[in-house]
């Protein structure tokens, strides 16, 4: 077992005190395992690995099942690993069987948001009160200590984004690994691209409506979004195939980078399928 602070071996005598007296105040995490066990043989490492990480978020406790059989009758273990989250001396959460990592770290997140964890949902408070620089200072603190961390590249290329900067944002947004955040990169990408293009002088100005777009991503980059969204709406209403779908794909770009319960949102995203249907 890793030495650590934050790691401690429980058995039945001590399991009231280390386990139900301590999550009243820090949860607890207790990995039921036995040496025989092949599957407890990458978990428990596992799980030791993202406590040492976690730097007191929660303490692992670990048992094993053939030394304290009384609390491996009392919890009801039939199969190991199996995995049980106490908060405030009770049960709240658990899981049997081997976890990839992606899993354990939610199930962890869950239980005990990290030091990262409430950085990054400052970040997007912030994106949601329109304060892009402050988010965008926010999320590169997380990125320092956690360069791959998704969340926190996409709420970066986010910020970057209500504050018109196109080069960044659109590296971020294309080098996202697959994650939960995939999608999302997907959606902003053509709004960075328009701005990159617009940085660079690259939007076309050979189809009639090209300037009325391209006036559109100018006043993105200038923060006036509603107004952005105005001008994309009175392109489609004349043109709804206008560039191959691209000032459809920047409005829902848009929607992507306010959030789905910002009321611009929901009202421009309601005048969009009006024009479309």
């Amino acid at each position: 077992m890793m030495a650590s602070e934050f790691i401690k071996n429980v058995s039945e005598a001590d399991f009231e005190y280390e386990v139900l007296a301590f999550s009243q105040q820090t949860p607890v995490v207790v990995d039921f395992w036995a040496e025989w066990c092949v599957p407890c043989r990458t978990l428990g490492p596992l799980l030791e690995r993202l406590a040492q990480e976690g730097q007191g978020a929660f303490r692992l406790a670990k048992v094993n099942v053939d030394e304290n059989p009384n609390l491996a009758l009392r919890y009801g273990i039939h199969n190991i690993p199996a995995v049980k989250a106490f908060r405030e001396g009770k049960m709240v959460s658990e899981f049997a069987g081997l976890q990839p990592e992606a899993r354990l770290r939610e199930f962890l997140r869950a239980l005990a948001p990290s030091k990262s964890d409430l950085a990054l949902e400052k970040g997007y408070s912030l994106l949601t009160m329109r304060q892009p620089r402050q988010a965008e200072a926010t999320f590169r603190t997380v990125i320092k200590e956690f360069p791959d961390n998704p969340s926190a590249q996409l709420g970066l290329a986010k910020s970057l984004l209500l504050q018109g900067e196109s080069q960044e944002s659109r590296q971020i947004l294309n080098r996202l690994p697959a994650s939960r955040e995939y999608n999302a990169s997907q959606l902003l990408l053509p709004l960075a691209q328009a701005l990159f293009d617009l940085d660079h002088n690259r939007l076309s100005e050979t189809a009639p409506l090209d300037p009325a777009f391209n006036q559109a991503i100018r006043l993105v980059k200038r923060g006036n979004i509603e107004a952005t969204m105005d001008g994309l709406l009175d392109i489609l209403r004349e043109n709804k195939h206008y560039a191959n779908g691209r000032a459809r794909q920047i409005l829902v770009a848009l929607f992507e980078l306010l959030g789905e319960n910002d009321p611009i949102t929901r009202q421009y995203r309601a005048e969009l399928a009006s024009v479309l249907f």
